[in-house]
């Protein structure tokens, strides 16, 4: 359900250039799909706000908004880890 959204969002985030579908099935980084930089901040505030977790740009926040699975995983991860500690 995460990976759908996420592709919902990408697509919402790069004005339809890359559509959900495209996403999903993409075995290219997001960026060689045609998201842009933009898209790609677009991305980042629509995700932190969506799933209330953050991405650090200074780490290598810029590498997971390029793949849509390593992007999943933070989520996840970051999910896991905040329940942990509820």
């Amino acid at each position: 359900m995460v990976r759908e959204r996420l592709a919902a969002m990408v697509a919402s985030a790069s004005d339809g250039a890359v559509t959900a579908d495209e996403v999903l099935n993409a075995s290219v980084p997001l960026s060689a799909l045609g998201v842009t930089s933009l898209a790609q901040m677009r991305l980042i505030d629509a995700v932190e706000t969506e799933f209330d977790v953050e991405i650090d740009l200074s780490g290598d926040g810029l590498d997971l908004l390029d793949d849509l699975d390593a992007l999943e995983r933070h989520i996840d991860e970051a999910r896991g880890a905040r329940g942990a500690h509820l």
